[in-house]
């Protein structure tokens, strides 16, 4: 049984008449009763009573027209189910993200954008560290993480660079360092590298984020001295409380700048060897990629370059 039977015989049992039938159906009469004869003989029992007029259905056949109009639909519904699915209209996107990277503008903009754009697609989103996150995606359990410095290499996964921000020094308020800074030419307060030879520093964990933690203690090591971890934490918004208790200095991404500003003081970094940046990076399976990822990846690249042209200006 094939599903154009189905159709043959719904449109037999709508006009009652193998002639008109075969007329709507494009085709010769006599084709369309083997067909619905062949039909017949295939579910054993007579859909139609033939008489001189046209047809009539019978008891079995007025119940083979219920479900086969059933299958159609259904056949119909789950086709268009599937497009939807093949052009990443409809499904589930899992993300997961650091809360870093997720207190930078770009990323809440991202994510609204792709729902309003997509909004038959389930977004499930999910907290952890840039190197969990990784390995999360490496296991199929997210299928996309946005984190900042890319942890590791792995060929089942690739990463795309949406953007760099600066890094920035955190004092707490009234620190002896501040009286010493300089200004930029925005009139923001500068503290060289140099100066932190004595400082405690507290920092994420190298596991958590080792590119951004590799780098500070590289740029410090290059001005001459290696920092003083005096504690490292979890997550990057906890230092910055700590900071704020008198703790130890950290550095952080620009876009944290705005975290407890009653208590701490953003500083830029003088000298700075290699240059301290924060990225914002997005890690991903590199095979096989679901319409809602690849339309996700294509929504955030568009959106970071975007947002570093206008930075720009």
């Amino acid at each position: 049984m094939e599903l154009r039977h189905l159709r043959y015989f719904i449109m037999v049992a709508e006009e009652r008449h193998f002639t008109r039938a075969a007329l709507r159906l494009n085709m010769q009469q006599p084709p369309l009763s083997q067909q619905i004869r062949a039909l017949e003989t295939e579910l054993g029992f007579d859909l139609f009573k033939r008489h001189s007029k046209g047809v009539d259905l019978t008891a079995g056949g007025s119940v083979f027209l219920h479900e086969a109009r059933d299958i159609l639909a259904r056949v119909e519904l789950g086709a268009r189910k599937a497009e939807l699915a093949a052009l990443g209209i409809e499904g589930t996107l899992s993300i997961g993200f650091t809360s870093s990277a997720a207190l930078h503008p770009l990323i809440p903009k991202i994510i609204r954008r792709y729902r309003e754009k997509h909004i038959g697609v389930e977004i499930k989103l999910t907290e952890g560290s840039a190197k969990g996150l990784t390995e999360d995606v490496i296991e199929k359990h997210i299928d996309i993480g946005i984190l900042r410095a890319p942890v590791g290499q792995h060929p089942a996964i690739e990463f795309h660079r949406l953007l760099n921000e600066e890094m920035l020094l955190v004092l707490p308020v009234g620190h002896p360092l501040l009286a010493r800074a300089s200004t930029d030419d925005h009139g923001e307060p500068m503290i060289a590298i140099t100066d932190l030879r004595n400082e405690p520093f507290i920092l994420v964990r190298r596991p958590g984020a080792p590119g951004m933690y590799a780098n500070f203690i590289n740029a410090c090591k290059h001005a001459g001295f290696t920092p003083v971890v005096a504690c490292e934490v979890e997550r990057m918004f906890t230092n910055v409380s700590l900071v704020a208790s008198g703790m130890g200095l950290s550095v952080v991404p620009a876009s944290m700048r705005n975290a407890l500003s009653e208590s701490v003081v953003y500083c830029r970094i003088r000298d700075a060897q290699p240059r301290l940046v924060a990225p914002i990076t997005l890690v991903c399976a590199h095979f096989n990629q679901a319409p809602p990822l690849r339309n996700f990846i294509e929504l955030a690249r568009a959106l970071g370059k975007e947002y570093r042209v206008a930075a720009r200006q």
